[in-house]
């Protein structure tokens, strides 16, 4: 079957879509990557993104319109994709979260993706599966990490323990003990924190905006790490809470930057305040390892845009020594477009009606199909 994937993550910096063809069923399946491409949004549409997941307060006219607005790039994504591939029979779009709500105690969570699945089924003509998350929130789950299950499927290693770590602007693992011991309840993940958020905010922050992110880490890299405001910083609830957890932007936004940014007195560089925010993402996915996993994994297999910051991957071969730090795209997964893939495949499951969660991740309460169908008319 060929199938579109869509996503925009926490970072806002574009749709990032796939074309696949997927065969095989449940967890014996088999992804060719036919096309991957990221479609920036408008810039007004970005910055109306970011003010929402920020805090500002809108209309619910005015969030109507911008859920149709996100449908409608998402649907031109889906299209654009297809040009000269084969024409796809089936799209799974995540939509773009502008607000998560983990679960506590005994209220269940919320999320909100925008991006309405029905339009973009309209506009494509094209059975379109979203809104994956709901479903494991309403069984007790933080609707979060869904990518599990792929990693699982695609990434374990015969006799090997493996990691495979997202780093988007909010990281996640899966944690894949060998295939051959293997059974799928030992397999386990949760959001390990900041990836690439608070780095890319600082970097917006420095430059007025005139830059997005620290490419390849080079600015960080001239910095020097301030490590006992790591330190202070790791003390914070979320990185000492037991999985399973899930975390975005209402923690590690903005607000979040500034509190760190006005915790020391010294006189820090912007290079050395990239660099000390780095360390914090290095330090705390280590961290999170040596406190939660069962065993420590003999290699880490990273993926998302932060596999693009050698500084950033330097400091995690660092931090998780003896494990060997790999990339996916060395199993054969493409690290760029890992999560759109990864929707592509979970709308896959959801027409064969195969699970797409894994309750030992997520903490629901079972397997479920995941995402809301959307035929055409």
């Amino acid at each position: 079957m060929i199938v579109v994937g869509l996503i925009s993550g926490t970072s806002v910096d574009g749709i990032d879509a796939v074309l696949t063809e997927i065969t095989g069923d449940d967890l014996d399946i088999s992804v060719n990557l036919l096309a991957g491409e990221t479609y920036a949004y408008p810039e007004e549409l970005r910055s109306q993104i970011l003010g929402v997941c920020g805090g500002d307060r809108i209309s619910l006219e005015e969030l109507a319109k911008l859920d149709d607005a996100i449908a409608r790039q998402f649907a031109i994504a889906s299209l654009d994709i297809q040009q000269n591939q084969p024409s796809a029979t089936l799209i799974g779009s995540h939509g773009q979260t502008v607000f998560h709500r983990p679960p506590k105690e005994n209220a269940i969570g919320y999320t909100l993706q925008l991006g309405r699945g029905d339009l973009i089924a309209k506009i494509t003509k094209t059975r379109t599966v979203s809104n994956f998350r709901v479903a494991d929130i309403a069984a007790g789950g933080h609707g979060a990490p869904l990518v599990s299950r792929l990693d699982l499927a695609l990434l374990s290693h015969p006799k090997e323990y493996r990691c495979v770590q997202n780093l988007g602007g909010i990281g996640n693992v899966t944690y894949l003990p060998p295939r051959l011991l293997q059974r799928e309840r030992e397999v386990i993940g949760w959001d390990t924190g900041p990836a690439n958020v608070l780095i890319d905010l600082a970097v917006e922050r420095f430059t007025d905006g005139g830059e997005t992110y620290d490419r390849n880490g080079d600015w960080a890299a001239q910095g020097t790490p301030h490590h006992k405001l790591v330190e202070r910083w790791l003390q914070q609830d979320f990185f000492r809470l037991p999985p399973p957890k899930s975390t975005g932007r209402e923690l590690f936004g903005r607000e979040y930057l500034e509190q760190c940014l006005e915790d020391t007195e010294e006189d820090l560089s912007q290079a050395d305040w990239l660099a000390t925010l780095t360390e914090l993402t290095a330090a705390s996915i280590a961290r999170s390892y040596r406190n939660f996993l069962p065993h420590f994994p003999k290699e880490v297999l990273l993926g998302g845009g932060g596999n693009r910051n050698a500084y950033l991957k330097q400091r995690l071969a660092q931090h998780l020594s003896p494990a060997t730090v790999l990339t996916v795209d060395e199993m054969g997964v493409n690290s760029d477009f890992k999560e759109a893939i990864a929707f592509a495949l979970l709308a896959y499951w959801r027409i064969g009606d195969r699970p797409g969660n894994l309750p030992q991740v997520t903490g629901a309460s079972q397997p479920l199909p995941l995402g809301d169908i959307h035929p055409f008319f």
